[in-house]
């Protein structure tokens, strides 16, 4: 069977992985509220004291799929990374990497990375705890896969999206696509990269869930639909159950980060996801 340990900085296929899942948005050191959603969707977490690890009971047989962007900006990553480390090695849960992720992974083997945009605030955090959490957690990011493809192909995960062409391709171009999205190679007013809006285009069968963007509320677009409502800068902490597409979200509990670029309010063109 594959799992996600054998691949290292790689894509995931898990064609017989059919769900049902709780995909779950941007956490960014969200933890109280990751409790809270996790809680709504009846899963029943239990901090065992004694081994320091989370010890988790799915709903059923559902698992939940985190799009990335576990750490930063928020007042507790650490736990956050701790309680998917937890449930993905309970096989209870696959996560792919995110831009944040990569980064604080990037710190972790001691490259010279900028330690902002949230890094700083996820750097102390981890001060606090010991050598072998650090080990383990470089470890974990190490490991995450750019984008997974579940369900016979009729599902993918990726952090920024990835348009059809790219589903399954493993290259450095296509991880860089899957954690930062497409860009015109400009600066914005706030001298940001100008994202390109590959979701407006694209006219793949299988859904891809993502996030990496906020958005004021998840709105289906072209077979896609982005979960990242901005739960670190006030707004919510989504979870999008698949195949029912139910949406599930818990309101912010504090306003932790302001966002230099501002939430999406709405796409013209908003279309259902297919059937098939």
């Amino acid at each position: 069977m594959t799992t996600q340990a054998e691949h290292d900085n790689d894509f995931l296929i898990l064609p017989d992985e059919h769900g049902p899942f709780h995909i779950i948005g941007d956490v960014h050191g969200c933890f109280e509220e990751l409790q809270a959603l996790l809680q709504r969707l009846n899963y029943h977490v239990h901090f065992n004291e004694l081994q320091q690890r989370y010890e988790i009971k799915p709903p059923g047989n559902y698992k939940a799929l985190f799009v990335g962007d576990l750490v930063d900006r928020g007042p507790n990553s650490p736990e956050v990374l701790r309680l998917v480390m937890d449930m993905i090695d309970a096989g209870q849960a696959y996560c792919v990497s995110g831009n944040h992720d990569n980064k604080l992974y990037r710190k972790l083997l001691g490259h010279n990375v900028q330690v902002r945009h949230g890094l700083e605030l996820t750097v102390a955090q981890m001060d606090r705890y010991d050598a072998a959490f650090h080990e383990r957690v470089k470890v974990f990011l190490g490991k995450l896969p750019h984008h997974i493809i579940l369900d016979q192909g009729r599902l993918v995960i990726a952090h920024a999206g990835l348009e059809e062409r790219m589903h399954g391709q493993n290259s450095k171009g296509v991880r860089a696509l899957c954690l930062y999205g497409p860009t015109t190679g400009a600066q914005d007013e706030h001298d940001l990269p100008v994202r390109l809006d590959w979701a407006a285009t694209y006219c793949g069968k299988a859904i891809v869930v993502y996030g990496h963007t906020p958005v004021h509320e998840p709105i289906w677009r072209n077979n896609t639909i982005n979960i990242d409502t901005g739960c670190v800068f006030g707004g919510s902490l989504s979870a999008l159950t698949y195949p029912d597409h139910e949406l599930t979200a818990v309101g912010a509990f504090g306003h932790y980060a302001h966002s230099i670029r501002p939430f999406i309010q709405h796409y013209p063109h908003e279309q259902q996801p297919s059937s098939s």
